[in-house]
């Protein structure tokens, strides 16, 4: 997975290419199937194989099996290496901390065996059926960032308002990309309703896609100037060595997201095109385009639906009838039932709040 580059004199190695999938989230958003202990990457959702399977799976090539590795919760940590036993490390966070402290865990393991890597980051729980499109727009990414040391972003162009996705707003293109490759002009937080629908009607942002790309000395630089309180803590940590000294690290550390906490501040940030299509699959209503239905439902199991539509349906065992009710979604469980408005699937996750509010933690 090395390529030589050809100066006058000599051949210089290319860096090492490195792969790190974030499976670490709890996916409160697909309760009840999503438990604590089987989140929702670790669920086939939208094919036969888990989301995190699928996610490694596209990985190769360009990435070599040894570099691929898989930074998880401590709960997760054995269904992991059962999903992916061909991945090579899985790092193991002693508790969750958000996107900035994985990173730089990750980021500090790899910097032990090949400080000059390039490195990858992309959750294990999107859906993104052209594999091979995928491949070649990460390896642009990737491009880019050992070219010119910049924290590079992905870019989806938007197909409806979306008001569970981040934006980007891309500066004027770089020459010679063909349009693909741009500074970041500014980043957006999910907006509203009438919000999303200006940003999409004026053309030009993009979705953030949270799949990013950097070299490890670049990444570990960004969040040492503007994450000290998680980069130096976690560091020392990963320089000890030890699942004590880990711990003892993240006890102190903020949870903060790396897109809120070093993307949107550093000045070195580039956004590439993706031409790709993709769906962070957040919430039961975002199956509808992935599950075979009757035209009118998705369904994902048994059901009888009468006068009824745009439902959502996943019940694998018994049978859901439905009659005359539209946009709801039905999730049937061996253990708990979910019945909720399609347009509140975004808040399925504060069932799994109040549960554990009531020390009902069995069905978490």
């Amino acid at each position: 997975m090395t390529r030589a580059t050809r100066s006058s004199h000599t051949l210089v190695p290319r860096p090492p290419r490195y792969a790190v999938v974030m499976a670490g989230g709890s996916g409160t958003r697909f309760w009840p199937r999503s438990r604590a202990r089987v989140p929702k990457q670790l669920l086939s959702i939208v094919g036969a194989r888990t989301m995190l399977e699928e996610t490694v799976r596209r990985l190769s090539p360009p990435f070599a099996a040894d570099r691929v590795w898989v930074v998880t919760a401590r709960q997760q940590a054995r269904a992991v290496r059962a999903a992916v036993p061909a991945v090579s490390r899985v790092l193991v966070e002693p508790e969750p901390r958000n996107t900035a402290a994985a990173i730089a865990f990750a980021a500090a393991a790899i910097a032990r065996v090949a400080p000059d890597a390039v490195m990858a980051v992309l959750p294990a729980d999107h859906a993104i059926p052209d594999a091979r499109t995928f491949r070649a727009d990460l390896s642009l990414a990737l491009d880019v960032a050992e070219t010119s040391g910049d924290l590079v972003t992905l870019g989806i162009p938007p197909t409806r308002p979306e008001t569970g996705y981040g934006y980007i707003r891309p500066g004027r293109p770089r020459a010679g990309s063909g349009g693909r490759v741009a500074p970041v002009a500014r980043f957006i937080e999910k907006p509203d309703a009438r919000r999303a629908r200006a940003l999409v009607a004026r053309r030009g942002v993009l979705w953030n896609a949270g799949i990013f790309a950097w070299r490890v000395a670049a990444i570990r630089a960004a969040l040492d100037a503007h994450l000290p309180a998680v980069a130096g803590p976690i560091a020392q940590a990963v320089a000890r060595g030890g699942a004590r000294a880990l711990a003892a690290a993240y006890r102190r550390v903020p949870a903060v997201s790396i897109d809120t906490g070093v993307l949107e501040r550093a000045r070195n940030v580039a956004v590439v095109r993706a031409r790709f299509a993709w769906s962070d699959v957040g919430s039961w209503a975002a199956l509808e385009p992935f599950w075979n239905g009757d035209g009118s439902n998705a369904v994902r199991g048994r059901a009888l639906p009468i006068d009824s539509r745009g439902c959502v349906v996943d019940s694998p065992e018994r049978l859901v009838a439905l009659l005359g009710v539209e946009d709801l979604v039905v999730v049937d469980s061996p253990d708990a039932l979910l019945v909720c408005r399609k347009d509140r699937a975004q808040d399925v996750r504060l069932i799994v709040a109040e549960l554990r509010r009531r020390g009902l933690t069995r069905y978490v």
